[in-house]
C-alpha cells in the first residue's frame, strides 16, 4: 500500500465528526461491539444528492478514520446509538439509553 498524505483524525475528534454526520442527515450507529454504519444507504436519492457532499467535506475535513473504529464504536454505544446483533430493535432509538 502506497503511503499517503491523508490526515489522520484523533481519537479525540470522534464525537465532533458523530455530531458533524448526525447534522448532515445521515444515521450514524454502532452495530454490536465491531463494527459502526453512517446509515447513508437509507436515504432515498434525492436525500443522497443533498447529504453525500457534506459527508464527503466532513470526511476531507477529519480525514482517515478507519483505525479509530473501536473508539468510534465506544461512543457511539455510550450515547445509546446503537443496535445489538440479536436485537429486537429496528433502530438505534429503540435503546433505552439514547441522548
Amino acid at each position: 500500500m502506497a503511503a499517503s498524505n491523508k490526515r489522520l483524525m484523533k481519537a479525540s475528534e470522534v464525537p465532533a465528526f458523530v455530531d458533524a454526520i448526525i447534522k448532515a442527515g445521515c444515521d450514524i450507529c454502532a452495530i454490536g461491539h465491531h463494527r459502526y454504519v453512517l446509515g447513508d444507504v437509507d436515504l432515498s436519492p434525492a436525500e443522497q444528492e443533498v447529504v453525500m457532499p457534506k459527508i464527503k467535506k466532513i470526511e476531507e475535513t477529519y480525514g482517515d478514520r478507519d483505525f479509530l473504529m473501536l473508539e468510534f464504536i465506544g461512543y457511539l454505544r455510550s450515547i445509546g446509538r446503537y443496535l445489538d446483533i440479536g436485537s429486537s430493535a429496528t433502530h438505534w432509538s429503540q435503546n433505552r439509553t439514547n441522548r
